[in-house]
Parts: C-alpha cells; sequence; structure tokens
C-alpha cells in the first residue's frame, strides 16, 4: 500500500538504470524495447551488471547495484514484487527512486503492467507522478552478547521453523518489557508493506503506511490467544529463541543464519526508506480489490 504525495522528487530524469528478472521468458526483449524508448526520451540509460550478465545485453552500458547513488537518478525494476525487494533492500536510503513495471501476476509495488509501460513512463520521466516512502526493518542477531549478524527488510523479519522439526518457543520483549512466550511454528514482525505479504497470509491485518505500525503476526501459535499485535513504529522489539532446532531468521525471505538456543534478534524501525513512483492516479484500493478478489460495487454506490 502507498502513502502518496504529489510533490515530485525531481522534474526530469536524465540517467535511468534497469534491473529486472532476467529469468522471465522474453525478458531481454522487453529490456531492449524499453531501453529504446527510453533513449528516445533524451535519457542516459544503463543496465545492472548482473541484470546485463545474464541476459547477454552487451551494447548498453552497465552499472552495478552498489554504484546506482553516482551513476543514475531512477531505478526502473522489471519484474514483480519478489525483483523490487531485493534492490531495494540494496540502495535503501540513498535517495534513488523505483518504478516498478510489472511482468506478472498483479504486484503491490510493481504496480505498472507491462504492457502499459511505455505510455505511462513517458510522463513520469517528466515529472508527472506520485512518490511513495517506505520504511524498512533493521535487525541484529546475537549469540552470547556477541554480534553474529544483521540484515534489512523491506517486507519482514521472520523467525521460523524448518519444515521438519517441531514447535519453536520464542520469548519476546518490547521496549525492554516483557511481552509473551510463544510456542508456535514462528513469528513475523512485518512493516506496513509488508502487511500484505506473509503477516497477512497467516492471519495479521493490512497496515496503511500512514499508521507508521510494526505487525507482529505469530504462525500457527499453539494457544490462540496469541494473536497478531500492531505496535508503535519506535518500537523496539527482541526475540530470544529459547526452545527448538532448525530454526532461522530471514529478511524478506533471504536466510541469514541458523539459530541456536539463546540467540536474540533485536529488530527496529530503520532510518533507512525507499521511495517508490507510481502514475498520478495510482489507487492502493484497487489494487487490493484484484490482488484480494474483493467485491466491487458500481461506481454509483
Amino acid at each position: 500500500m502507498s502513502n502518496l504525495k504529489t510533490k515530485p522528487v525531481k522534474s526530469h530524469f536524465k540517467k535511468i538504470a534497469l534491473v529486472g528478472k532476467y529469468q522471465a521468458d522474453g525478458f531481454a526483449e522487453m529490456l531492449n524495447t524499453l531501453a529504446k524508448a527510453l533513449k528516445s526520451w533524451g535519457c542516459e540509460v544503463f543496465v545492472e551488471t548482473e541484470t546485463a550478465r545474464h541476459t547477454g545485453i552487451s551494447d548498453i552500458k552497465t552499472v552495478e547495484a552498489r554504484d546506482f547513488s553516482s551513476t543514475v537518478d531512477l531505478v526502473i525494476v522489471l519484474g514483480g514484487d519478489g525483483t523490487m525487494l531485493g534492490i531495494a533492500r540494496q540502495i535503501a536510503g540513498e535517495n534513488i527512486p523505483l518504478i516498478g513495471i510489472n511482468m506478472g501476476t498483479l504486484g503491490y509495488m510493481t504496480d505498472i503492467p507491462l504492457q502499459d509501460a511505455e505510455s505511462v513512463l513517458k510522463d513520469m520521466i517528466n515529472g508527472q507522478y506520485e512518490s511513495d516512502t517506505r520504511n524498512l526493518l533493521e535487525a541484529d542477531v546475537f549469540r552470547d552478547n556477541e554480534l553474529i549478524g544483521s540484515g534489512l527488510a523491506l517486507n519482514d523479519v521472520v523467525v521460523n521453523r524448518s519444515g521438519m522439526s517441531g514447535m519453536v518457543e520464542l520469548s519476546v520483549h518490547v521496549n525492554d518489557q516483557f511481552m509473551y512466550n510463544q510456542r508456535s511454528d514462528g513469528l513475523i514482525i512485518a512493516t506496513p508493506t509488508g502487511s500484505t505479504a506473509y503477516a497477512m497470509s497467516v492471519g495479521g491485518p493490512i497496515l496503511h503506511p500512514s499508521v507508521e505500525g510494526i505487525v507482529l503476526a505469530p504462525i500457527a501459535p499453539h494457544a490462540l490467544s496469541n494473536r497478531p499485535i500492531v505496535l508503535p513504529h519506535d518500537a523496539r522489539i527482541a526475540v530470544k529463541l529459547a526452545g527448538g532446532k532448525d530454526v532461522s531468521v530471514n529478511f524478506d525471505m533471504q536466510s541469514l543464519t541458523n539459530l541456536q538456543i539463546g540467540d536474540q534478534i533485536k529488530i527496529k524501525r530503520s532510518t533507512k526508506t525507499v521511495t517508490l513512483l507510481h502514475p498520478f492516479g495510482h489507487s492502493d484500493y484497487l489494487a487490493l480489490r484484484k490482488k484480494l478478489h474483493w467485491n466491487e460495487y458500481p461506481s454509483s454506490f
């Protein structure tokens, strides 16, 4: 979902990087078509290095994702929300906006259909868009008071068991206050962006970004009284593994490490943000209706 503002970040984009789901059928052709259109509008076009390497594209300049901030002023993502999540984590905090072109099913963040890309992008490149700032979570993993890993998540931080192991026991503190011990298959700590992803599938609420909350959603809890809860955006959350085996912590479903009894994950909202751009008239409610198959009523209702 989006927290829309109509004030443009820039009046015009000149240097644009393309990155995408290069495994998709026909991807190289789609990327070349888009690059040609961008060049015809006076833009300098780059292809992210890994995207170029996997598609065999050699006639367009390449750029590493880590160098986006010094090279381009806009990134266009071709793929789905998973592709967007990956690149968003890499450039979080660098003040480079992203536009998402959806190549498959409807996406929440990659919201422009591929067939409409050229007609919609021309106006957006020239400053006609709505901007949407998203917050991320950051987490540190400790073992015996020693930092063993850390990561960022635009959607969620997930502590969960493997498919073959039994329930895990988690001890949860918020702002240094004990909340509960929970026996379950795991726990999802989600941003408003992630509230429409894994957290929603386990019964968590959908949050609009203006709520600035953090969702805690248990995965198949042993006690039905362990319900999802929305915490303030500035909450400091600590999750300690008190019991269980084959447990891991994931950032946007990217596994960090296997946990041991006593390991602790400390999670808070990151100071880093990402900015998504949408065409004028973008509607979160339309996206939700289509994605969730909500009933629609006539416009005269």
